[in-house]
């Protein structure tokens, strides 16, 4: 049963083309917000966190610092809404989930960057 809904989300859902991406990666995600009948791009810029999942049900979720409070954001991999996803700086971390990184604050909050 799992076989034929996985073949079905991989047939069906539209894959959306995105760059490759990890936690300890900054990213800026542009994405739409409708407001009454008007729509207007939005960006969200931050370190991303996690990905989680598989397929069409996979996640991301991206941390910044807003002044000196911490502001997370899910997005869907397959959202609609999403436009664009920038890769601004890939970061060099040893696990696949950083959240130890929520409690880090000044210099210890920085993330090597990966040489290419």
């Amino acid at each position: 049963m799992e076989d034929l809904v996985k073949f079905v989300q991989d047939e069906f859902v539209a894959k959306k083309e995105m760059p490759e991406f990890s936690a300890g990666d900054t990213i800026t995600v542009y994405y739409e917000i409708k407001e009454g009948n008007k729509t207007r791009t939005q960006f969200f810029r931050g370190v991303v966190i996690q990905r989680r999942g598989s397929g069409s049900t996979e996640t991301f979720t991206i941390r910044k610092m807003s002044g000196t409070i911490g502001v997370e954001r899910i997005f869907p991999v397959n959202l609609p809404a999403l436009q664009k996803i920038e890769v601004n700086k890939r970061g060099k971390v040893r696990r696949a989930r950083i959240f130890y990184f929520r409690g880090l604050t000044g210099k210890k909050a920085r993330i090597r960057e990966k040489r290419s």
